[in-house]
């Protein structure tokens, strides 16, 4: 069952550790994939695809590799699970999918507005904030080593991601994202 636990771990680190990859293919060369006749998602699924089979390449030889191993660590990891799960599900309100899949930067035509109620009236990016307690409930749970590095590239990788969002998102929204970016944390909401 550990084996399993721990395959379950570095994959799905594997696969959350790309995520600012993925984004840094589309964003930055938005002008280039809406002057693409065809799909430009067939080539950066395709392309996202193989980064996965890449770092999971790298990190294979370290992926039973543990700091420890406690059954109690599973409580908390839970705990993240399910925190994130639901910030999945309150980010899918008053977002469209195509928004969630970036199609409003890759298919300029797509509707554009700036969604500010809901979740995302207490944190800007609740779908990146997910992506974080996933990653943190798989390394916590299963103490691997390799899921804490992923988590720590992640982490790097996706502070430099939502700057550039929030550059572009201004750029698209101007002041309005301004007044709402001083409003609301990128990441962890305020609680009081």
């Amino acid at each position: 069952m550990i084996r399993v636990l721990y395959l379950l771990a570095w994959l799905a680190c594997v696969v959350y550790s790309t995520v600012p990859s993925f984004w840094f293919m589309i964003h930055p060369f938005a002008e280039h994939w809406r002057t693409r006749r065809h799909n430009p998602y067939l080539v950066l699924v395709t392309v996202w695809a193989g980064l996965w089979a890449l770092v999971a390449w790298i990190t294979f030889p370290w992926r039973l590799i543990a700091f420890y191993q406690a059954r109690i660590s599973w409580i908390p990891a839970a705990t993240l699970l399910a925190l994130g799960f639901w910030l999945y599900t309150q980010a899918a309100k008053k977002f469209s999918r195509g928004q969630l899949g970036g199609l409003p930067e890759v298919r300029g035509h797509h509707e554009q507005r700036l969604v500010t109620e809901g979740i995302r009236a207490h944190v800007r990016h609740p779908v990146y904030l997910a992506h974080l307690c996933e990653m943190l409930a798989w390394s916590i749970g299963s103490g691997l080593a390799v899921c804490w590095g992923l988590t720590a590239f992640a982490m790097v990788t996706g502070a430099v991601m939502i700057r550039m969002e929030d550059r572009e998102l201004e750029s698209r929204f101007g002041g309005d994202y301004r007044e709402y970016r001083t409003r609301v944390p990128a990441l962890f909401p305020r609680m009081f």
